[in-house]
């Protein structure tokens, strides 16, 4: 795709950053740039000042005129291609782009004019950012690397402008990237991850086959000299297999894997490597890193696998392991004093993230504040599964359009709790309950958990996921400083 001269609409500029990291590659290619967005000139003003060169705008609002006139579109992640004004781009012939598209056709030039710089690309519900975090550590002593795809700190196109001192990236790619990797020829990445897949986003894809379907583009171009891996344990994985890949399949999973099958699976303390029916002990792993949670053990084999398919030796790979970093957000502690400690799991905007984050920190001395945006989920296990592992007066609820299907789901358990129309009484709440149960019963509840893990988007009263996980941040902070005891 040639961008020298053309004229090229960014379709949905964004607050995240990879719209003005487009916007500002594009004009370095020399490209002729008009932004549209639905939101106004001042929603936008902090970004928009920082675009480097000159663009037409077309803001609070979007126009077919628009869609002639530009001979490329390249649209944000969060713009459906069922968007009728991308249908009508389709309609005229006109070359379709997003980021992900840009930067997989961009960044594998040669080196040397001997072979590709590889992309490790990962993708699945859950995990995807912790994966990718993991990977790009266990490859940095060796290969000269760098994440790409997460918005908030590696737009695609701002690692792009590095891509000549770089031999290799690893990139986060969600499902709203992957629905243009169909319609959009691309070398396929020389490693594929697909870590799960559960019911997500369905107010876009529709149903959960389709949504499968958009993941499985993630191996639409591999070839036999590529490598897929997949999640042996999770149930979507045989229909992911329907969709043919052609490039060769490794597994992970927390249990033995099949004679036949080639890949890595834990048991008890220890990481096997199974490869052409070979067996062998590839890693150790220490209590520390299985404190981490079921969830965490499998993201460490999947990225583990990755590394090691790239070129990294299990020797090296150990070594890493007990450096790998936590990621923001994710099950993050961000307090732990003698008596509690508080959980930031902002990014379980679904219920399978909120279910794990209650395996790892549920019990009779965890409060639980959850809910928020709903996207057409099903809440039914969580509603199974909350009763496990919290008591009924230690759950605290951010009002949202999830927040009643929650409290459906958990029918006769939730009846007499409170929601809370603001993201601070929850705080207040919540730290007068585990203050309560730590300091007030004569130490039956030694260690009180305030786990904040809405199983939701975040729409309805915060930017996105982050912007609720950084109040939450400065409201625990808040409230700590002011009430130390």
């Amino acid at each position: 795709m040639i961008f020298e001269d053309k004229k090229v609409l960014v379709f949905g500029f964004g607050i995240l950053g990879g719209g003005l990291a487009t916007t500002n590659w594009l004009l370095r290619q020399g490209a002729r740039v008009t932004v549209t967005d639905l939101k106004t000139q001042e929603q936008l003003s902090d970004s928009l000042g920082k675009i480097e060169g000159h663009v037409e705008l077309r803001l609070g609002g979007h126009s077919m005129r628009d869609i002639e006139e530009n001979d490329i579109i390249v649209i944000n992640p969060d713009v459906s291609i069922r968007n009728e004004f991308i249908q009508y781009a389709f309609k005229l012939g006109k070359e379709v782009a997003n980021e992900a598209t840009i930067f997989f056709q961009e960044f594998k030039k040669s080196l040397g004019g001997t072979r590709d710089k590889p992309i490790i690309a990962v993708t699945g519900t859950r995990g995807k950012t912790t994966i990718t975090t993991w990977v790009e550590h266990f490859l940095k002593p060796k290969f000269k690397s760098s994440i790409a795809g997460n918005s908030l700190t590696h737009p695609f196109l701002k690692v792009l402008d590095r891509a000549g001192g770089l031999e290799m990236a690893v990139a986060e790619i969600s499902s709203f990237h992957l629905e243009l990797f169909d319609r959009t020829p691309i070398s396929g990445p020389a490693i594929a991850v697909i870590t799960n897949i559960f019911q997500d986003h369905l107010n876009r894809h529709q149903t959960i086959e389709e949504y499968a379907r958009i993941k499985a583009n993630i191996f639409k171009y591999q070839t036999s000299d590529n490598n897929l891996i997949l999640n042996y344990d999770n149930k979507w994985t045989q229909f992911l297999l329907t969709q043919k890949p052609l490039a060769k399949v490794w597994y992970f999973s927390g249990q033995i894997l099949p004679v036949g099958l080639n890949g890595v699976w834990s048991s008890d303390k220890t990481v096997y490597f199974r490869k052409a029916g070979l067996k062998e002990k590839a890693l150790m792993l220490s209590d520390s890193v299985l404190m981490r949670g079921e969830h965490n053990i499998s993201n460490l084999l999947a990225a583990a696998l990755s590394a090691h398919l790239a070129g990294c030796s299990w020797a090296d790979i150990q070594f890493r392991i007990n450096s790998l970093p936590e990621i923001p957000f994710r099950q993050e502690i961000i307090l732990k004093t003698d008596t509690l400690t508080v959980v930031n799991d902002t990014a379980a905007t679904s219920p399978e993230g909120a279910i794990q984050a209650l395996k790892r920190f549920g019990g009779l001395e965890t409060v639980l504040i959850t809910g928020g945006t709903d996207r057409d989920l099903d809440f039914v296990e969580l509603g199974k599964i909350i009763p496990q592992f919290i008591q009924s007066s230690n759950l605290v609820f951010l009002a949202g359009s999830a927040t009643e299907k929650i409290r459906l789901a958990l029918g006769d358990f939730a009846a007499s709790c409170p929601i809370y129309d603001s993201l601070q009484e929850c705080v207040e709440v919540a730290f007068k309950k585990a203050l309560q149960q730590s300091s007030g019963q004569a130490g039956q509840y030694p260690q009180s958990v305030i786990l904040f893990s809405p199983a939701s988007k975040s729409f309805e009263k915060f930017k996105n996921e982050y912007d609720r996980g950084e109040q939450f941040n400065n409201l625990i902070k808040k409230y700590f400083e002011s009430n130390p005891n």
